[in-house]
């Protein structure tokens, strides 16, 4: 088991720095405490094995805000095994209650920059939803298109069938009735022929 004892300076009061320390503390084999100095700096004392501390001490070394650690001093020892759990050691009633006002205003903040951020995503969605309603729009009028041009070319289709029967039909009444003719007109050659007694 090791122990470190750390100065946290920066950004680090009134910002929920102790809050996220102890998070990061919560379901680990870590135990110590977390304070806040006069000096504006933070102190964190914790131990348990060395593994699980340095990886505390990178979870907790952070510049993201509203927190930003400027510099992070680190001094190691040996366990002393005199902590039981991790706390946050509260300062007076007033600087307390300060801080949390604090926090509470930064993290309302946040909230807000969320959301606005949020807001700003959803119109972006809307307008690429937008835009693909358009492009449905599109393929839908040029589907419209391809449809009346199918009705059109089955029209075309449907009156030259038409035109092709009817011209049939036509050249075989024609042929019919020419035929019909010839038949007359070898009828009456026949018959001249068989007159002059020629005989076919």
């Amino acid at each position: 088991m090791k122990r470190f004892s750390a100065v946290a300076a920066g950004r680090v009061q009134r910002v929920g720095f102790r809050e996220h320390v102890y998070k990061e503390t919560f379901d680990k084999d870590i135990s110590g405490y977390v304070k806040n100095l006069d000096i504006g700096e933070v102190e964190i004392v914790a131990e348990g094995s060395e593994e699980d501390l340095r990886a505390l001490i990178n979870r907790i070394n952070i510049v993201r805000y509203p927190i930003a650690v400027k510099s992070f001093t680190i001094k190691w020892q040996e366990a002393t095994g005199e902590f039981t759990t991790f706390e946050i050691i509260r300062g007076d009633l007033q600087e307390e209650l300060f801080e949390r006002v604090d926090f509470a205003g930064t993290i309302m903040y946040q909230t807000l920059e969320n959301s606005e951020l949020n807001l700003k995503k959803q119109d972006q969605m809307l307008d690429k939803q937008d835009q693909m309603l358009e492009k449905q729009d599109l393929i839908l009028d040029k589907q419209d298109q391809m449809l009346d041009k199918q009705d059109q070319m089955l029209q075309i289709g449907i009156e030259t069938k038409e035109e092709i029967v009817g011209l049939r039909r036509d050249t075989g009444k024609y042929l019919d009735d020419e035929f019909k003719e010839i038949k007359k007109e070898l009828a009456s050659i026949r018959g001249a022929l068989a007159r002059a007694g020629i005989q076919i």
